[in-house]
């Protein structure tokens, strides 16, 4: 690009008159930055829900779980369990992509008080990034180590069930669980625990593996399920079907005594996911949207400014300036106007972003949204691709418009001054 059309367009006042700046001008930069704002928004907060509903289910799912596919039940009963043996567990350490698996068990059970019961299913807490994310979510005491061998009767409820059942931390529950016989063990409140996901909340309650083992008859090396976390939850999909895989191959070579099931937390939680994909359309719209408000208006900008500086471009003309020069000195003015618009949302949408992510000051209604504030996920690298993105639709969009410059008559325009 000659650089003779970058210093005149540098060189021109955006002000219409003395030192104010022209209202089509302001405008413009105001269409911009809000354009940003809106866009950035939308972007850091789609990821952002993305990111802590897949940690919700990833939370109480496990990336992956690898289950025992049901057979005749054998003479111990042990009917849905699986032994880690040393096949199996050959098959899971040869796996790249893994990187940390462990036993876990759940078994029915009733919280009983001398006025009201409930029926839940006991999960052991026994995988690491499971236990962070009930960590995270505990509101009242605080969350024993289950394998310990004092946090044996200790258990952690949800909210939901603390609140229909009138517990506290600290309090002690009768629970029933029902195998051969009907056994009853008296626990402890240890912590409350709320997640927001009122589906998986009001169904478990999280305890020790040994106490599962023990009410159930399991050996120290049986559970019901292996909970497994990979490197990448983007790959899980493709990790669980080569386990699966894996798996398949060990129990037709004889290595492993049984088939086995493997299920991810995109199954387990196909219905979350797929309204998180939803919101993808969303910001599609919203983008598309606010591209078109910015271009319109910077269009019409452009043309303000054309009218606006007449003058300027019938001196120009007659210093003898082409059309198509004076065209490219009033897009590179545009872009001018869009780049100061898009500084000015950045700027705002990043101090937006950055207060909402350290505040949480914007709420959600945790019945609808599974949480309680905006989340926001700020990426530097996705701003720019953005700001790169808006700017190189508005320069395509400013070509047409700007084939009106350099129409006014030198002579006829200058006469009048």
């Amino acid at each position: 690009m000659n650089t003779a059309y970058l210093y005149i367009a540098r060189r021109l006042s955006l002000a219409s008159e003395g030192n104010r700046i022209s209202p089509a001008v302001g405008v413009g930069i105001a269409a911009v930055a809000l354009a940003v704002v809106v866009m950035a928004a939308a972007i850091a907060i789609v990821v952002g829900f993305k990111r802590e509903i897949t940690s919700k289910v990833a939370g109480f799912n496990s990336h992956i779980v690898v289950m025992p596919v049901p057979d005749a039940p054998s003479q111990s009963g042990a009917v849905g369990t699986l032994t880690l043996t040393p096949s199996l567990k050959s098959v899971l350490d040869s796996q790249p992509y893994i990187r940390e698996y462990s036993l876990q068990a759940a078994i029915p059970a009733i919280l009983k008080t001398p006025t009201d019961f409930k029926g839940v299913y006991l999960k052991s807490l026994s995988n690491a990034e499971t236990r962070e994310f009930i960590a995270s979510a505990v509101t009242a005491g605080s969350l024993p180590d289950f394998e310990a061998d004092s946090a044996r009767n200790l258990v952690a409820i949800s909210r939901l069930a603390a609140s229909r059942l009138g517990l506290k931390a600290g309090d002690r529950i009768d629970t029933y669980f029902i195998a051969d016989r009907i056994i009853v063990r008296p626990l402890k409140v240890a912590a409350v625990f709320n997640s927001h996901f009122d589906s998986y909340d009001d169904a478990f309650i999280f305890g020790s593996l040994d106490l599962i083992r023990d009410v159930a008859g399991l050996s120290p090396n049986e559970a019901t399920s292996i909970a497994i976390s990979v490197d990448d939850f983007a790959d899980v999909e493709y990790n669980s079907t080569e386990l699966r895989a894996a798996l398949l191959n060990a129990y037709t070579q004889g290595l492993t005594y049984r088939m086995y099931d493997v299920v991810d937390a995109r199954q387990s939680g196909a219905g979350y996911f797929h309204w998180l994909s939803m919101l993808d359309t969303n910001v599609i719209v919203v983008l598309t949207l606010m591209t078109i408000v910015a271009v319109i208006t910077l269009i019409s900008g452009m043309l303000i400014l054309m009218v606006d500086k007449v003058r300027v471009i019938a001196l120009l003309s007659a210093l003898g300036a082409s059309r198509k020069m004076i065209g490219r000195i009033f897009m590179l003015l545009a872009a001018r106007i869009a780049l100061i618009g898009l500084l000015i949302g950045d700027a705002a949408s990043l101090i937006l972003l950055y207060t909402q992510k350290a505040t949480h000051f914007i709420p959600l209604d945790p019945d609808s949204y599974y949480i309680d504030f905006v989340p926001v996920e700020i990426s530097i690298p996705a701003m720019l691709l953005l700001n790169a993105g808006v700017l190189a639709i508005i320069w395509i969009s400013l070509i047409l418009p700007s084939r009106f410059a350099g129409k006014a008559a030198p002579a006829r325009t200058l006469a009048r001054e």
